[in-house]
């Protein structure tokens, strides 16, 4: 395919031409005069050029676009685009037939593609329609193309230096406006603060900072005012304005830029009012919804760029949580509970929050499930297991303990020997006795000899009187043995520490209950006794065995109550139906009585609603 002809005929001074371009270049007031002076030096500078094309990119949807066409912006490049793609693809210079062949004749017109690349980085490609030339020429074009495109790289560079510099100055001023809006406690002198600052720092005539309030704006601080009045015509427009940028979330400016379409009514109102040559404002931000928006004017001067905007932007992005935090710091609880609320609402029912209304969904659903569906309704108590009857053995006389044959927790038949007292001193008693006793009949025997009756009456007497001593000994002696009453187990006792230990008569050493006969002692709460009645069934579960379920039955509810850790307690008893062959009594566990069937919901979140009720009450309500 043909090239086009060269933009200057053979009457042009070259001389002049190349001034031109070299001027073009050097004066480059934007990006396209420096990119066309660029290309045009360097199409100038190679000769024998019949367009050249600079593409730059690659944009947000990884296109190159055109930057610079020579010799005319209005010439049709498309010829060159099979070039300049293989460029990009490989990334390095090529010299290709204008026919897309890589070998090229002297007789052939050759398209000369260069990449342009920034630190390992892809940003564009030149490709040249070069008229037939010899292949020294083509060579020579590429080495130019290879020098010249320094000048890209170098402006690149210094693009990125000089937006890099922008965005630390940004952040400067940034994180100047946080230190100064930290310094205060309450939003509003936080908010006038602000507004000096940025006022000073940004050449604006007045900054003014509002707060959303109930869908609408209250403007809270204007820059150098110390008092004002919120119904005044200047806080009513600014106030208007502020809305515009709540309604639409975006950022506004006034004159809008070129690729901005918003129609800023209020902004306009606003600057033609006051005269005000530029209005920029943008949104106090907190998670992306707007708090409050921020307004600059300026009288005079230039408008507010791009650089600027963005500027007010991250202000703004950064400054919302800080008012945010304290406003919530100083209000109500009443209006901080209010406001979180609302929060919520317009995360749940508002755009955005996937996750949030997943989990409300699945909350609702598991609520009206529980709220319709019923369950065994049941009443837990801390349990303890006793012995049906319980026997105590207790100290027959006052005496010595000489021995003890079982401790708690052994098992006993009938008639097995648990203790055993020290007998020395009765039996001693005992032979006291008996010899006071062969005296006495002595005596009498002689009394009857000598006939005398008023002896012989006395000595009877005494004779008695010692029997019945000796039969009491005897029966002591007798019951020195301690023996189990029935087959049972030892609850409690142990003397094998207390060997020697003197006793008292009737003092307890042990208490034996069966095995074969027991009952649960269950402790109600009195919130639930009004539950519990009498033939109700449970199930038993002890710690000592806790796979084990075992059923009982009330029988029996006590009118009195205990208190234990500042609660109120009845005492509940049950007989034990299915008792396991590992039941000892003392054991320990958790009992629940089977009430009715109720809603789960109910089981659940009764305890609660009984003290809220109860409390209510207290109050007085």
């Amino acid at each position: 395919m043909a090239g086009p002809a060269p933009i200057y005929s053979a009457a042009d001074d070259p001389v002049q031409v190349e001034s031109a371009a070299w001027a073009r270049f050097a004066g480059a007031k934007d990006k396209a005069d420096f990119w066309g002076g660029w290309l045009s030096i360097l199409c100038l500078q190679i000769g024998r050029v019949g367009g050249g094309l600079l593409l730059l990119g690659p944009d947000a949807e990884g296109a190159f676009t055109p930057a610079a066409v020579w010799p005319r912006s209005t010439l049709d490049m498309q010829y060159l685009s099979s070039a300049a793609e293989r460029t990009l693809n490989e990334r390095r210079g090529i010299v290709v037939s204008a026919d897309g062949a890589s070998a090229v004749s002297p007789e052939q017109r050759a398209h000369v593609g260069y990449p342009i690349e920034v630190s390992g980085a892809l940003r564009g490609a030149v490709v040249l329609d070069v008229a037939p030339s010899p292949e020294v020429a083509l060579q020579r074009a590429l080495r130019l193309l290879h020098w010249s495109s320094a000048w890209l790289v170098d402006e690149f560079r210094r693009r990125a230096l000089d937006d890099r510099e922008a965005r630390l100055t940004r952040t400067g001023l940034v994180m100047d406006l946080i230190a100064t809006a930290v310094q205060e406690r309450r939003p509003v002198p936080a908010a006038m603060a602000v507004a000096n600052e940025l006022a000073s720092r940004l050449e604006c005539d007045r900054v003014s900072i509002g707060f959303e309030n109930s869908g609408g704006m209250n403007v809270v601080a204007i820059s150098h005012t110390a008092t004002f009045n919120p119904k005044m015509k200047l806080a009513r427009l600014i106030g208007d304005a502020m809305e515009e940028v709540l309604d639409l979330d975006v950022a506004i400016t006034y004159p809008a830029h070129e690729d901005d379409d918003i129609g800023a009514i209020a902004h306009g109102e606003l600057a033609r009012e006051f005269r005000a040559a530029a209005i920029c404002s943008a949104p106090l931000l907190v998670d992306r919804f707007a708090i409050g928006v921020l307004t600059l004017e300026r009288s005079a001067g230039a408008a507010f760029d791009a650089e600027t905007v963005e500027t007010v932007k991250a202000a703004g992005a950064v400054l919302g949580p800080i008012f945010a935090l304290q406003r919530d710091i100083h209000r109500g609880l009443l209006r901080r509970a209010w406001g979180s609320a609302r929060e919520g609402m317009q995360a749940l029912f508002g755009p955005g929050h996937p996750g949030l209304k997943l989990i409300a969904l699945v909350a609702a659903a598991v609520v009206v499930f529980f709220s319709v569906t019923t369950g065994t309704y049941r009443v837990s108590a801390k349990t303890v297991v006793e012995g049906a009857v319980q026997r105590v053995a207790a100290a027959p006389f006052d005496g010595y303990i000489l021995q003890a044959a079982v401790r708690a927790g052994d098992i006993v038949q009938k008639g097995e020997m648990l203790a055993r007292l020290d007998d020395k001193d009765l039996k001693l008693e005992q032979t006291r006795l008996m010899s006071e006793r062969e005296q006495l009949l002595r005596r009498q025997r002689q009394a009857l000899a000598s006939k005398d009756r008023a002896q012989v009456s006395e000595l009877a007497a005494e004779i008695e009187q010692v029997a019945a001593a000796s039969s009491l000994v005897d029966d002591k002696l007798s019951r020195a043995t301690l023996t189990a009453p029935f087959d049972g187990v030892v609850v409690s006792g142990d003397l094998s520490q207390l060997l020697g230990v003197p006793v008292e008569q009737g003092k307890a050493l042990f208490e034996i209950a069966p095995l074969d006969a027991y009952r649960v002692i269950l402790e109600v709460d009195e919130r639930d006794i009004g539950d519990v009645a009498v033939a109700q069934e449970g199930e038993l579960t002890l710690s000592g065995m806790p796979s084990e379920h075992m059923a009982f039955t009330v029988q029996r509810i006590t009118p009195v109550s205990t208190t234990k850790e500042g609660r109120n307690y009845f005492r509940v008893e049950a007989h034990l139906e299915n008792g396991s062959d590992h039941v000892r009594p003392g054991m320990e566990g958790v009992g629940k009585v089977v009430i009715n069937q109720r809603r789960l919901i109910w089981s659940w979140t009764h305890s609660l609603t009984d003290w809220l009720r109860l409390a209510w009450w207290k109050w007085g309500f």
